[in-house]
């Protein structure tokens, strides 16, 4: 699809082997999203943006820069990202330094109830929602679907623009759940393209979550 389209399939939420529990290489993300129609990806890397530029020198039109960041109480993204932030700060604090670069702050998995502490859970969500821009309302990683079904509770109440994501770890997640976005160009555009968005996609199922431990595995392995 060009930049005259209609409409855009984005993928908000991919991992590379950037990630700690990732073994997929930019080629194959690259690879699989001309293969299933993918206009735009986020890379979404735990708390580090080498992965974007990796992607970005095969595929330089295709990148959303972004970052999933571990704060003290849980993960945020940040979409349209100038720099990566450090993990472990208070999320407040790494709210405003996301703010401050004009990034687009999403929750992702919010209230996934087996995800420990990289989901915010409710409490901490609901501290910081007026400070958020999104709430990320299907993870296609997230085993129970009402928590996916929490999150959009949420989201409608509070008036949040709504996001989906594969939360892709392997190269054949990408693509599972997407949004259906018109063309954007800057974080702005994203905001407004959000707005008239769709979520097209479901969940994947359970055994995915076993590829990351498996890469996780591998790479201490090889660093130990």
């Amino acid at each position: 699809m060009n930049a005259s389209a209609q409409f855009w399939r984005v993928e908000l939420h991919c991992h590379t082997h950037a990630s700690f529990d990732s073994l997929t290489s930019p080629e194959d993300i690259v690879r699989v999203c001309r293969e299933k129609g993918i206009d735009r990806l986020a890379i979404t890397d735990h708390n580090t943006m080498a992965g974007v530029e990796e992607v970005r020198a095969l595929a330089p039109e295709l990148v959303i820069p972004a970052e999933e960041i571990k704060t003290a109480e849980g993960e945020v993204i940040g979409w349209f990202m100038q720099e990566a932030i450090p993990h472990g700060l208070p999320l407040e604090e790494t709210i405003r330094l996301l703010r401050k670069q004009g990034a687009v702050i999403g929750a992702p998995h919010p209230l996934d109830s087996l995800r420990g502490g990289s989901a915010l859970g409710k409490e901490a969500l609901m501290h910081v929602i007026d400070k958020l821009d999104a709430l990320e309302v299907l993870n296609a990683r997230c085993l129970r679907q009402r928590d996916n079904d929490e999150a959009r509770e949420i989201a409608v109440a509070h008036q949040k623009l709504m996001t989906a994501g594969s939360d892709a770890h392997t190269a054949g997640e990408i693509g599972t759940a997407v949004m259906i976005m018109p063309p954007f160009h800057d974080a702005e555009s994203f905001r407004r393209s959000l707005a008239a968005a769709r979520i097209e996609g479901q969940r994947s199922r359970g055994h995915v979550r076993l590829y990351s431990t498996y890469a996780k595995i591998v790479k201490r392995l090889l660093t130990g």
